[in-house]
Parts: structure tokens; C-alpha cells; sequence
């Protein structure tokens, strides 16, 4: 038996603001919010995580008093579905992500930051 990635949890200090980033970002939504945290996953997963197979992970954001500090050492990559990478970008930056350089060079993707700072690539060559 095997395990399944069901779940990524990111500290944050807007726990509602970064869900709401994120739902708009991936067309989730939230799915359970209290105490501090708020977890948001995809509308079209019936049973979710408890389903067999492979599901769309869920995002759950969570309260913490520090800052971001340095460049994660985990991050998301993202794919557009039915626009052009430069398309999707201006309409993440239009959410409130901003460009980040994480000394990437001359890349086929874009590097984002969300609005607390934690950085993310837009794909330009592979959608699912």
C-alpha cells in the first residue's frame, strides 16, 4: 500500500486573505474554515480526499505569528487551461501576486509571489 498527497499546508498571517487569493488563483473553494484556518480544495472532487485514486490536492492555510523570512523550499507550479502564460499572469498580478526573482535566469516560466510573499511558477509549456 501506497499514500496518497491529499493536502499542502502553508503558515500564513491571513489565513482568509491567502484562501481567497488561492480560490480565485485554482477555481476552489473553501471547504472548512474555524480556529485559525482555513482549507479550501477543489468544487469538482466528489468525496475528496477520501476518494480512491489520485485527487486535487487541497490547500489549507494556517495562522502563525512569524513572517516569511526566505525563498520556500517548497512551491507550487501552476498551468493555465484555457489561456496564454502571459494572459495568466496578468490576471494572477491583477489578483495581488507580484513577480519574484529567486535567481531563475532567462526560464520558460514565471515566477510569482502570492500576497504574503511565497513564490510560485506559471508554466508555459504543459497543460493538463
Amino acid at each position: 500500500m501506497t499514500s496518497k498527497f491529499t493536502e499542502l499546508a502553508i503558515d500564513c498571517a491571513d489565513p482568509r486573505g491567502l484562501a481567497r487569493f488561492w480560490c480565485s488563483v485554482l477555481d476552489y473553494e473553501v471547504q472548512d474554515e474555524g480556529d485559525g484556518i482555513v482549507t479550501i480544495g477543489s468544487p469538482v472532487v466528489p468525496g475528496g480526499n477520501k476518494r480512491l485514486g489520485p485527487v486535487p490536492p487541497t490547500l489549507t492555510f494556517a495562522l502563525v505569528p512569524e513572517g516569511k523570512t526566505v525563498k520556500n523550499r517548497l512551491h507550487l507550479d501552476i498551468n493555465p487551461t484555457d489561456r496564454e502564460q502571459d494572459e495568466e499572469v496578468r490576471r494572477l498580478l491583477d489578483l495581488g501576486a507580484r513577480h519574484a526573482d529567486v535567481g531563475q535566469g532567462d526560464e520558460s516560466w514565471v515566477v510569482l509571489a502570492d500576497p504574503e510573499g511565497n513564490e510560485f511558477c506559471v508554466l508555459a509549456d504543459r497543460r493538463p
